[in-house]
């Protein structure tokens, strides 16, 4: 990068008028690409290279949050796409009249988990509900959840705390994975934590990946009470973090979208629906950066 930027400042000096537009193009992709490398400085976190999962689930407000939840999870597969991602469906359950309750996807790419924890919390939905009869404004909420990918000697686990259950996979899938109990349901018994995988086609496919979801929300678990263990003893007040408001999507009666820790806002709410959510993880990584 030093050395592109090198050559095209003497490029620049020795140019005639009419190679400037060609060089200002180039010094366009420069720029674009050290914004890229500057903001990969801050992903310096255990897992921030690595693969994550990925839940989104509705909020209070039945069929019109689950609907909400069903663009957020299109919104984050879209993004995964742009950034040249494979995502896997773990498990889903949709709603009753449309949308979807939660879901959870695996995501496999460089830096996949750096970027999307910047995501998680819960995110705000305002617009003329499509489901009200009179059309009224609503207000939803859906909650963003993201894991990394935990190796499997990070976190032991005993085969005696855990219950498990199989059950039929819904939806498409063939006849195999519809007629035959390959989904998986793995209870932790000491923590009550309960994971679900049915995207696979064999029962222990469907195991390994449930197991590795349990590993992460096993050790994300250990985390916050690590957290507020040492926030008693400093005597803070307790953390509402998981849960908070941190992006609020206006689509009446303006269209904007604000990222409440930062303040990055854009009008461009289709952009972003489609997946243009750059700008608001690098905006909160930077802000990570310098608390």
């Amino acid at each position: 990068m030093l050395a592109e930027t090198k050559d095209l400042l003497e490029l620049t000096a020795q140019a005639a008028q009419s190679d400037l537009p060609d060089l200002e193009k180039e010094y366009g992709k420069l720029e674009v690409n050290w914004k890229s490398l500057e903001t990969q400085l801050y992903l310096s976190g255990e897992f921030d290279v690595g693969n994550c999962y990925l839940t989104v689930s509705g909020g209070a407000g039945g069929t019109e949050a689950q609907d909400w939840a069903s663009m957020l999870l299109r919104m984050y597969l879209r993004y995964c796409e742009r950034q040249g991602w494979k995502t896997d469906l773990v498990d889903k359950t949709d709603g009753q009249e449309a949308g979807i309750k939660t879901a959870t996807i695996y995501v496999e790419g460089s830096m996949a988990y750096g970027y999307l924890k910047c995501e998680r919390g819960t995110h705000r939905l305002v617009r003329l509900s499509p489901f009200n009869a009179k059309n009224l404004r609503q207000t939803s909420f859906a909650l963003v959840e993201v894991l990394p990918e935990i190796a499997e000697t990070e976190v032991a686990i005993h085969p005696n705390e855990l219950r498990v259950d199989t059950f039929r996979s819904g939806g498409a899938g063939g006849q195999n994975v519809n007629k035959v109990e390959t989904a998986i349901r793995i209870t932790h018994i000491p923590t009550n934590i309960v994971v679900a995988c049915q995207s696979e086609r064999s029962q222990l496919q469907n195991r390994t990946r449930a197991m590795a979801l349990l590993r992460a929300k096993l050790l994300e678990r250990q985390e916050a009470t690590d957290l507020a263990t040492k926030k008693e003893l400093k005597g803070a007040t307790k953390s509402a973090d998981f849960g908070q408001q941190i992006r609020s999507y206006v689509l009446h009666p303006y269209q904007m979208v604000k990222d409440l820790r930062t303040d990055t806002e854009t009008s461009d709410t289709q952009g972003v629906l489609d997946g243009d959510i750059q700008q608001f993880m690098d905006a909160e990584l930077k802000r990570e950066a310098k608390k």
